[in-house]
């Protein structure tokens, strides 16, 4: 999550490299390379993932009323494997990859967002995006993908609230039982976003998914503002990728 300015950036057709880590394309798989230095406390991460897509979805979906802001759901079956010297951890399993992307600051036009994904018994992804936007009705996508990367919409259930986090963000789910919706671990928490395991049921089918909290909102305010250095340090400089030994 660091900051680095245009020296440290290189790009091309197949290569995405920001300071000491890069991703690339290699035949067909997503190869990520990770060499960096944990904040607050300095610590090295570095290793190899690699994601092997099923397919790649040509979809994109509009997030706001004025089009400026868009979601793409790049690679929504496909499995990793995953390789860290530092710390020393390998495991393998189902994947995912997406995009946001946009025109202007997310927070002009996005107040904030509840996201998770789920992998049916069959292979399939069950994907849940409910978006709240400054302008027009809030935005509610239900969608599963199959393994070509096609996408079919289905009819989503209610919304159900989870536990709140640690920073007290709020956390929503839809699920056809609410007595089935419950948080396994939060993965991640900070005082404007949250992400976690949670269990939930789906079109009949009980499952596990990988949830995401987003508050826009939050994140525009001044003590969140002078939180961020702390966990996103900001470089002006730094080398461009070195492959880690």
């Amino acid at each position: 999550m660091t900051e680095r300015g245009r020296p440290s950036l290189q790009r091309d057709a197949t290569t995405l490299g920001i300071g000491p880590s890069e991703m690339r394309w290699e035949g067909d798989a997503l190869v990520i390379r990770i060499d960096e230095v944990t904040v607050p406390f300095p610590t090295r991460v570095r290793g190899e993932v690699r994601v092997h897509p099923q397919a790649l979805s040509q979809a994109s979906f509009a997030l706001d009323p004025a089009g400026m802001h868009h979601w793409r759901p790049i690679a929504p079956c496909a499995r990793v494997d995953v390789a860290l010297s530092h710390p020393s951890l390998r495991w393998r399993g189902t994947a995912y990859v997406d995009s946001n992307f946009g025109g202007r600051p997310l927070e002009t036009d996005v107040a904030g967002w509840h996201w998770s994904r789920g992998t049916r018994a069959d292979g399939r992804t069950m994907v849940l995006y409910d978006v709240a936007r400054r302008a027009g009705e809030p935005l509610g996508l239900a969608l599963v993908f199959d393994a070509a990367g096609r996408a079919q919409a289905f009819d989503a259930p209610p919304r159900t609230a989870l536990p709140r986090s640690g920073w007290r963000m709020a956390r929503d789910t839809r699920t056809q039982d609410p007595s089935a919706a419950r948080v396994l671990q939060t993965l991640e928490d900070a005082p404007f976003y949250a992400r976690s395991l949670v269990e939930t049921q789906l079109c009949s089918e009980r499952m596990t998914a990988v949830h995401e909290s987003l508050s826009m909102d939050r994140f525009c305010t001044p003590w969140c503002q002078w939180m961020l250095p702390f966990r996103m340090p900001r470089r002006i400089t730094s080398p461009r990728f070195r492959a880690p030994p």
